[in-house]
């Protein structure tokens, strides 16, 4: 746990006490802060209690006793309207941060890696860890990806802290300037809090607060709004800026051909690897993710062997394409962290044959971005409250099966998959939905796909023993595709 001494003997409001709030309220105790917490959920404030968190109502106190707020991301600062704790701290003067600038002002000695974006931070975040972490350096990773800043360990001036950055946490944080700056793409999200797509692209352009070169900005520019970010900031010339693709060749960038990582920063083409041997990185997205977690690891000084084996050696994340087997030469991925549909479509792209579990609880975008995908799909299995909304949108265009809970989707898509084995076939959970209509959370949901699958009859192995054999590709990908 990290030592806020900056803030020893004096008072803080720490307002929301979830994950990241209830670490900051426990680091600052633990450095001799007075610590004045609130939640407005009551069973939150009764854990924070147990914690031994002292608890003061912030609705009805002294805030000119106070500095600083820090207050959780997921609190509103603007819109749709300021939370009115945010209005009380602003009446008062007081400043409002968040966890991770608390590590910002405590660990200024130490190198800084973030990752933004509208998808794919999670994957890259944790990629740069494993690089770095296995390459022999100093380095801890967390932030959004779930574990709180101020959980982590404290690092010496030789010490990299790997961040996955949220657009609300980058509106917290003033005090870190990113040595290594990664915005990888950008679509609508999260309007509710911004009201309009140029706040939410304002809020991720902060991931580039203030740096200047050596500094460096690496920019997916797959996509056409963090591709115009690339071209503005190479022109202010502020900072060095490397372009990084997963299906488009990038002079003097970084970028996926023919599932071959490329590094062309020394305009040489040199390839690095094939990420088709890493049943983890298929896929055109994680094509991006990988060249961004390159770029970033080189940039600070990994040698481009070590991060060439790092990259083959990457064990995923769990529940996010994860590789589960390959049974009776049927390759099973895991991807219920995919609860909407944007995030199906990611994974349903990434292969040819695909024997599709979708349902849950829907969100209301249907399944309007997977359209462009259908023709990787050999069949669909439809469980959930979902399934017969998914029915209506499938119909005539793919067949389906109202499969109704996960172990019957399961069985059936095996058994149709074993028939299709020519085609390298693909059983994959990628819901489209969130899961609280049949599991607790996606993480359930996951692991009972995985229990399912363990428990089919047949020849198991595992993805790593034969990443070749594992189906997949990583862009470039066709025309279709690419709508």
């Amino acid at each position: 746990m990290i030592d806020v001494f900056p803030f020893a003997g004096y008072p803080i409001a720490v307002f929301g006490l979830g994950q990241s709030g209830l670490a900051a309220a426990k680091a600052l105790v633990k450095s001799d802060a007075e610590v004045w917490a609130w939640d407005d959920d009551e069973d939150v404030r009764s854990h924070a209690a147990e914690e031994d968190i002292p608890l003061v109502n912030l609705y009805n106190c002294n805030w000119r006793e106070l500095t600083s707020l820090v207050l959780s991301p997921g609190v509103p600062l603007h819109h749709p309207k300021k939370h009115r704790i945010v209005e009380l701290a602003g009446d008062a003067g007081c400043e409002i941060i968040g966890d991770i600038e608390l590590l910002g002002r405590t660990q200024r000695w130490c190198n800084y890696i973030g990752t933004t974006g509208t998808n794919g931070k999670s994957t890259t975040t944790a990629l740069i860890g494993h690089i770095m972490q296995t390459a022999g350096r100093e380095a801890e990773v967390g932030g959004n990806i779930g574990v709180p800043a101020l959980m982590l360990e404290a690092l010496g001036p030789e010490g990299t802290y790997i961040l996955e950055m949220s657009s609300y946490q980058l509106e917290l944080t003033v005090s870190i300037t990113f040595d290594v700056a990664i915005l990888l793409n950008l679509s609508p999200d999260h309007l509710e809090r911004y009201g309009s797509m140029s706040d939410y692209i304002n809020a991720k352009r902060l991931i580039f607060h203030r740096q200047t070169k050596p500094r460096t900005a690496v920019i997916g520019v797959d996509n056409d709004l963090s591709g115009a970010i690339a071209n503005e900031l190479e022109s202010g010339g502020e900072q060095n800026v490397i372009r990084i693709s997963g299906r488009e060749i990038i002079a003097g960038g970084v970028y996926v051909e023919n599932g071959i990582l490329i590094d062309d920063t020394e305009n040489s083409k040199t390839p690095v690897c094939s990420l088709l041997e890493n049943p983890c990185l298929i896929g055109e997205h994680n094509g991006q993710n990988a060249a961004a977690a390159y770029a970033a690891a080189k940039t600070v000084g990994v040698a481009p062997h070590a991060i060439m084996a790092c990259i083959q050696s990457y064990p995923g994340l769990v529940h996010r394409q994860e590789p589960v087997s390959l049974v009776d030469d049927v390759a099973f991925v895991n991807d219920s962290k995919a609860t909407n549909a944007d995030a199906a479509a990611r994974a349903v792209a990434s292969y040819d044959t695909v024997y599709w579990i979708a349902g849950g609880r829907s969100k209301e975008d249907g399944l309007e971005a997977v359209k462009n995908h259908f023709g990787n799909i050999r069949h669909a299995y439809l469980i959930g409250d979902a399934a017969m909304k998914f029915a209506q949108q499938l119909d005539g265009c793919i067949p389906f099966t109202l499969a109704e809970d996960l172990k019957t989707a399961v069985n059936q898509a095996f058994e149709a998959a074993k028939a299709d084995i020519s085609n390298q076939p693909v059983v994959l959970l990628s819901p489209a939905c969130a899961s609280f209509d049949q599991f607790k959370n996606f993480e359930e949901r996951g692991n009972m796909f995985k229990d399912l699958v363990e428990a089919l009859p047949g020849k198991h192995l595992d993805p790593f023993e034969r990443p070749g054999q594992f189906p997949g590709r990583v862009g470039p990908l066709g025309p279709e595709d690419m709508k």
